[in-house]
């Protein structure tokens, strides 16, 4: 059997950032309004600070407005919630979202649980949830509705198709079980202990693999044929780059599935990076472009 197709996620993201860009300049133009989306990060975690300036970048890139707030890692719950009081009552804010991981005295629900769940634009907030599970308006969590758009553009109807969902965060896993279920596919929720997750595995058309284990994945778990989305970003040591200057080993990227053994025998998969990784912030984008429409009474944007 030939390699896999390979699911260009990064690709698939420009093109839906080109889209955003345009619906951008329609409502600029229909009714003044500039979409607006807040991102706020407490402390110096190197990967969030790469993240958010790269989501405010992409923003501006848009024609979107962008508005950072950056708190120090002792920055008390009190501050961020009045931040976020101010941020809910802006007009000209339409999407809020703080970085995770926060620090240990800031509790992450709270926190959360207070950005109104009209500016959740990472989906998180328990009203959005409970839309998504029930077929209402949702504002859905970036990572999996990316993964959801990528199923949709290479599968076509995704109507009766075995799913299977490594992984049952709040973040990916449960939302990608309830997306796949509004589209009748047959969903499977697993994780690092089902009993013969292999065997199951096996049975899907659909594997989404969320678990956060470095290649867990492996080649003779995937139905010949299933499409394979790989969420997983892990960071493993590669001695046979060489080492740094400090003597450690040098490092690459891999997801949870070991891409070279799966390949061969999927029809089509996602590559890490370059899969699923550059959908989450366009997804991230357009959620803000759908929530201002929605704040402001104008047309679904449909995108």
């Amino acid at each position: 059997m030939a390699d896999a197709t390979v699911i260009d996620g990064k690709a698939f993201a420009a093109k839906l950032r080109e889209k955003v860009a345009v619906e951008v300049t329609r409502i600029k133009s229909e009714s003044g309004v500039t979409p607006g989306l807040a991102v706020v990060l407490v402390g110096e975690d190197p990967a969030s600070k790469v993240y958010v300036g790269s989501k405010a970048k992409q923003t501006v890139e848009c024609g979107m407005e962008s508005f950072e707030h950056r708190f120090d890692e002792s920055t008390d719950e009190a501050t961020l919630l009045a931040l976020i009081d101010k941020l809910n009552n802006d007009p000209a804010v339409n999407g809020i979202l703080v970085q995770l991981p926060l620090p240990d005295q800031i509790d992450e629900q709270k926190v959360l649980s207070a950005i109104d769940p009209d500016k959740d634009v990472d989906g998180f907030h328990t009203t959005n949830v409970g839309r998504l599970w029930t077929g209402g308006d949702s504002l859905v969590p970036c990572t999996p509705f990316g993964c959801s758009v990528l199923l949709k553009d290479f599968l076509g109807n995704l109507s009766g198709k075995n799913a299977i969902v490594i992984g049952r965060s709040n973040i990916v896993g449960k939302p990608m079980a309830a997306l796949l279920l509004a589209e009748s596919c047959t969903v499977t929720i697993a994780h690092s202990r089902t009993d013969d997750l292999p065997g199951k595995c096996r049975e899907a058309d659909i594997v989404v693999a969320a678990v956060g284990r470095p290649e867990m994945v492996k080649g003779d778990w995937i139905k010949p044929g299933a499409t394979v989305i790989d969420v997983g970003i892990n960071r493993i040591d590669a001695p046979e780059k060489g080492l740094n200057d400090d003597g450690s080993p040098k490092t690459r990227l891999v997801g949870d599935v070991d891409y070279a053994g799966a390949a061969q025998v999927a029809g089509a998969i996602t590559p890490v990076p370059g899969g699923v990784g550059p959908m989450t912030i366009a997804c991230l984008l357009r959620n803000t472009v759908v929530a201002c429409c929605r704040q402001n009474g104008l047309a679904d944007p449909g995108i």
